[in-house]
């Protein structure tokens, strides 16, 4: 076994939102079980300034990451010639570190699986996503996938069994987000005030990155058809768009212009301090429109002790109890949605119940405990080759 105890990291993103937040976690307990962590970013951000706040050796580097707006001639070509770029790059960085392990964090980063099967080298495929096409890249990530990873890793089982059916080799399993809680358990009785928000009107939040699955839009076509009944509600978007979709955040602003909602919907953007935010939220609602593999934000919801309102879009259905945490509606149904969230407006007791129930669900089944014990098994397992 090598002595070198260097595990290289790859992350698609260098932005703060759930992918985000997990993988910190996940550095902190392989550095806790002895090994040292290189991390390669695609590019400055949040997420680079706290790993290196937090001790950590950062690298950055453009890894070609694969998006849909890639699967075409010239894309692929641009694709190729990135990766090309990358191989290289983890070539010489293998020199300097001689890695034990390769970890590649969502499936977004690809070149991570292949260069660590041509060197011979373990590698863990940490799946964060529900991918319905186009069907080359479903294909190609499959065959990757199976031929590079005996033990990937699904945020959820919904995740897992959309891939299960196209794997032969590589067995998934199944662990939760987790994270630690203590700052979503505290109550913050000025929040409102310092958000900007209006003190007296009950919240309803949604939180989440700016891109065509999350649901945004039909978020404010909600928010519209129950500011017609109750006046006394006010709304906040929180998160901003990623790279290429800023046109959905033009489309937001100007829903909200034309409208005339600036008084009764607050649009803040990216937050660092989404307990702040959270503790300032009376019901919580994530409308995500596409498959949503295992929303971190549900999560740090729940531990807020809040109601969630969340679709039918993957794994919140794992994540959500139907009429005791919150209501699973059906995807871009307004009026159910409507209706979910109207029930929560009614009734003081309801959000009480179902946000103590969601609190008690995500300390006990999705603990940051659970997910550090499971990470450490999984560890073990992949540099055992058992």
């Amino acid at each position: 076994m090598s002595k070198s105890r260097n595990v290289l990291f790859l992350q698609s993103s260098s932005e703060l939102y759930g992918s985000g937040k997990i993988i910190h976690q996940v550095l902190r307990i392989y550095r806790e079980e002895g090994f040292t962590p290189v991390v390669v970013l695609t590019g400055k951000g949040d997420l680079a300034e706290l790993l290196k706040a937090d001790g950590f050796i950062i690298r950055i580097q453009n890894l070609g990451i694969l998006r849909r707006k890639y699967v075409t001639i010239s894309g692929l070509i641009n694709r190729f010639k990135k990766n090309k770029t990358a191989y290289k790059f983890l070539d010489q960085l293998h020199q300097e570190f001689a890695f034990e392990l390769v970890y590649s964090n969502t499936l977004a980063v690809f070149i991570g699986a292949y260069w660590a099967s041509k060197n011979r080298l373990p590698h863990t495929w940490h799946i964060h996503e529900i991918l319905h096409g186009p069907k080359p890249l479903i294909q190609f990530l499959s065959y990757l996938l199976d031929r590079s990873t005996k033990y990937p890793i699904a945020v959820s089982e919904a995740v897992k069994n959309h891939w299960k059916s196209k794997l032969e080799k590589s067995k998934i399993e199944v662990i939760h987000n987790g994270i630690p809680y203590e700052s979503y358990l505290q109550e913050d009785l000025s929040s409102k005030e310092e958000l900007g928000l209006p003190v007296e009107k009950l919240i309803v939040s949604m939180i989440g990155r700016i891109n065509p699955g999350k649901g945004q839009l039909f978020f404010l076509e909600m928010a519209q058809a129950i500011l017609r009944t109750y006046p006394h509600v006010h709304f906040v978007l929180v998160g901003d768009p990623f790279p290429g979709y800023e046109s959905i955040q033009v489309e937001i602003q100007s829903v909200i212009s034309r409208e005339k909602l600036q008084n009764s919907i607050t649009d803040l953007g990216f937050r660092k301090d989404i307990p702040k935010v959270l503790a300032a939220t009376d019901i919580f609602v994530l409308p995500s429109i596409l498959p949503d593999s295992f929303p971190t934000v549900i999560l740090e919801a729940m531990a807020s002790g809040l109601p969630v309102v969340a679709t039918r879009s993957g794994g919140a259905e794992e994540m959500v109890t139907e009429g005791e945490t919150g209501f699973l509606i059906p995807i871009g149904d307004i009026e159910e949605g409507k209706l979910a969230i109207q029930k929560l407006i009614e009734s003081e007791a309801l959000r009480k119940e179902m946000g103590s129930n969601g609190r008690k669900k995500v300390l006990q089944e999705y603990s940051f405990e659970q997910f550090k014990e499971k990470i450490k098994n999984h560890l073990w397992q992949t540099i055992s080759g058992n």
